[in-house]
Order: C-alpha cells, then sequence, then structure tokens
C-alpha cells in the first residue's frame, strides 16, 4: 500500500465525515491493479460501535446502472441484440401514454436517459418487470421532448432494460448479472438479494438525517422491486475495485476477457452534455480534466445511502467511496481520493465561470420547479440576491452565463432551458429535469 500523502486523506476524511456527521465510510483506491489505499472510517452500526472495514457491505444505489449497461453491452457483442434497436423489437407492448411514436425509443435512449421522459412517481411495489409496462402505458407522464432531445434521468425507463435481458436471455434479471458479472468477477459479498445480506456479517445500518439535519436515524434497506435494475446491488468498497478493473484493464480480469474493451468506452462515450465539460453515456458520466485525463464516475443515493464509484482511464486508477448516510457529498470525498492518488491538491474545487447578469436576466430564472418523482426547487430573487430552496433549506446563488446558476456552497451548476418566452421552462438539478410549476 502506498504512502504518498494517504495520511492527510484520512485527516480530511475524519474532518469531513464529522461536519456532515457521517456515521461511517468505506474507501479503496487502485493503479493499474496495485492497492494504493484501502480503509474504512467511523462505524457502521451507531448503537453497536462496531467500526467499518473494507468488507463492510453498503448500498452502492444507482452505481448498480453501469452494471446494467454492461451486460446489455455484452449481449449486443453476443449479437442477441443492438443497441440502436427500437425498445418495441424486445418488448412489444411498450408504449407511453404521452408519446404518439414509440418506435423512436432504441435501447441507446434507455441506457443514456434521453427517452424525453421527465422523472416520473415511483411505484416500488412493482416486483415484476412486466407490470412497469402497464404503469409507463397507462398515465400521460410528463414529456419533455423527442427522444435523444434531452437528458434526464428516468429510472422508470431504465428498468425497461432489466426486462430486455430477461426476453433476450431467459432467465431473471438479478440471476444474468450474477451469472454474468458478480460470480466471473468473484463479488462475493456482492448482491442483489436483501436474505442475503441477511446472512452476511460486517453489513452497514443505514440511516438518514433528522428533520433539523443535526442527527442520524436508523432507516430500512428499500425493498426496491423492480427499480433494482438501476439501484439494487449491494457490495463493498473490495468488490467494487475488482469491476473496476475490468474499466482500466479493456475488459479483462485474471486472464478472461469479461466484455471487450470497445464495449467499455462506448459506455463512457458523450452522448449528452449535462455540464461545462461533462457528457453521459451509458451509466456512465465523463469529464475531460485540465490535465488531460478523463474522469469516468457515477454516484448514487438511496435512504443510508451515498456512494461513488469512477475511474481515469489514462492513468489506470479506479477509486470507490461508499457510507451508510442519505445526502451526503459524497462526491466530494471521493474526488479527494481521487486526486490523491494522482498527486494533486486534495480540495482543488472546480470553479464555474463568474458573469455579471443583469436583473432582468435573474429574474428569468425565478419560479418553482419540480418533476413527479419528487425533487423541487424554488428560485427567489429579493434584495438583488438569488437563491434556491431545496428539502427546507436556503443556498446563495449566483450566475455562470446568461443560462447557468451556480450553487455557491458546493460550486454546483443548474443549467436552465428555453423555448418561447421570457422565463425559463426547465432546470437540471443534478441529474433530474424539472419543470416549471410556478
Amino acid at each position: 500500500m502506498s504512502a504518498g500523502q494517504w495520511p492527510l486523506f484520512e485527516e480530511y476524511m475524519s474532518r469531513k465525515m464529522e461536519e456532515e456527521r457521517i456515521a461511517g465510510a468505506a474507501v479503496a483506491v487502485s493503479r493499474h491493479g496495485e492497492l494504493l489505499f484501502q480503509k474504512g472510517f467511523g462505524v457502521r452500526d451507531l448503537e453497536t460501535k462496531e467500526p467499518v472495514t473494507p468488507d463492510t457491505v453498503f448500498g452502492i444505489a444507482s452505481v448498480t446502472k453501469s452494471f446494467t449497461a454492461m451486460a446489455v453491452m455484452q449481449l449486443a457483442e453476443e449479437g442477441k441484440l443492438s443497441i440502436e434497436d427500437p425498445v418495441n423489437a424486445y418488448l412489444p407492448e411498450f408504449s407511453l401514454a404521452s408519446l404518439e411514436d414509440t418506435s423512436s425509443v432504441c435501447i441507446h435512449h434507455l441506457l443514456s436517459h434521453t427517452t424525453g421522459l421527465a422523472p416520473i412517481r415511483r411505484r416500488e411495489e412493482l416486483c415484476r418487470l412486466s407490470d412497469h409496462l402497464e404503469y409507463l402505458a397507462g398515465e400521460p407522464h410528463e414529456l419533455l421532448g423527442r427522444p435523444g432531445e434531452y437528458f434526464s434521468y428516468c429510472n422508470d425507463t431504465f428498468l425497461l432494460l432489466g426486462l430486455i435481458v430477461e426476453r433476450v436471455t431467459g432467465r431473471l434479471f438479478r440471476r444474468h448479472v450474477t451469472s454474468r458479472l458478480l460470480d466471473p468477477l468473484e463479488m462475493n459479498r456482492s448482491t442483489f438479494s436483501l436474505e442475503e445480506v441477511k446472512r452476511l456479517s460486517d453489513v452497514s445500518v443505514p440511516y438518514v438525517k433528522d428533520s433539523d439535519g443535526n442527527g442520524l436515524k436508523r432507516a430500512d434497506w428499500p425493498l426496491l422491486g423492480n427499480y433494482e435494475v438501476g439501484g439494487g446491488i449491494r457490495s463493498n468498497v473490495r468488490d467494487l475495485l475488482k469491476y473496476g478493473q475490468l474499466y482500466v484493464n479493456g475488459g479483462y480480469c485474471q486472464g478472461e476477457n469479461i466484455v471487450s474493451e470497445a464495449s467499455l468506452r462506448r459506455m463512457w462515450h458523450p452522448v449528452h452534455k449535462i455540464g461545462r465539460n461533462t457528457y453521459y453515456g451509458y451509466a456512465l458520466k465523463s469529464t475531460l480534466g485540465r490535465e488531460g485525463m478523463t474522469l469516468v464516475e457515477h454516484g448514487g443515493s438511496q435512504p443510508g445511502v451515498s456512494s461513488h464509484f469512477g475511474f481515469v482511464p489514462e492513468e489506470g486508477i479506479v477509486a470507490v467511496l461508499l457510507t451508510n448516510v442519505a445526502d451526503v457529498p459524497v462526491r466530494d470525498l471521493w474526488l479527494a481520493a481521487v486526486r490523491n492518488a494522482l498527486g494533486l491538491p486534495l480540495e482543488q474545487q472546480e470553479k464555474e465561470p463568474e458573469y455579471e447578469a443583469s436583473v432582468e436576466e435573474l429574474e428569468r430564472f425565478v419560479g418553482t420547479y419540480a418533476c413527479a418523482e419528487g425533487s423541487s426547487v424554488r428560485i427567489t430573487f429579493a434584495g438583488g440576491m438569488l437563491q434556491a430552496e431545496m428539502a427546507g433549506e436556503q443556498f446563495a446563488l449566483r450566475a455562470s452565463d446568461s443560462r447557468t446558476l451556480v450553487i455557491r456552497k458546493h460550486e454546483m451548476p443548474l443549467p436552465f432551458f428555453w423555448k418561447e418566452g421570457e422565463k425559463a421552462w426547465a432546470v437540471l438539478l443534478g441529474s433530474r429535469m424539472l419543470t416549471r410549476k410556478k
């Protein structure tokens, strides 16, 4: 294990965990297959005070999506499907009440969250993937635009990839992914099954912040139902390093080719621009850094989970960071680990440009934006200051160009969208497009 500046990183982690009230976290970093750093921080259970270890099992939430995408890419390599095929070729019953021509929706659009559907109300009680076809067809869900026009997370269309896998292979989705990815990679402490999680030792307890944000309360593992396709794997940092090694090793694991390098590169190849230098691909996003290196990553969030996974292909670096508390800035911690592995300062913040917006420009952003899945943000302008209200918290804003606001605290950009009219009609909050309601 490399000494490097990891003691400084450990100090940074401990400080940030105290500031953000994170009960437990685990971190692992490798370079070209050589372990650079792995450690557990804090406790996996606040009552028993049992410590987190590199083997501690956490939820990984939407980091699961890249496993699903990789399984689809494997099937494409085998000639069992084509990414460019319409969804109807495999799911003839597929239809959207809001879209006349569903034949224009391809597997490519499901993988890249570009179907044109806004985030919709979750139905976690649905446990058979075929039931989701009825849900999508039976209600007039909000449509943002034609397929390929906009990027916006929609878990309910992404999970259709699981049903396509089942139709093509004749096996349950979770069994197929386990046999084709988890087992060959010897991810022996990774599973979709909560029953298996209960049988394992060294498992984290999920926590959420209480209403005043000053304490933590225990949460149940979410059952998820069909949403396991995009968020159901429970794993640990050791296992996820094995998975990440596939991406920086051309798809090989212990001499066996699991997936082609071309398929892997297509997963992080830019499909839709979502930031100034950031693009979404197939369940992975990529950013070309100032140092000429590509940062490929994906995060996840659920009750009791904040997770982040990614790699730097040019340097062979893989990094994983898992926590047992929801809604914490896990990417900041993960990025500090990556930067440390690269020999860069831990907290060199990525900054958006400065832009002096006129009062008229600022007033165009004002409004309430929301989606049926539950996310919302209210933009107000008073006393010459813009603010965003989200989840009961207020955040100061500034403009970085005529169409983008930035949350000052996290330097997080909020791109807005215009069609006709003076005011914005939508905002991209993280990975979800929220449309104007007021």
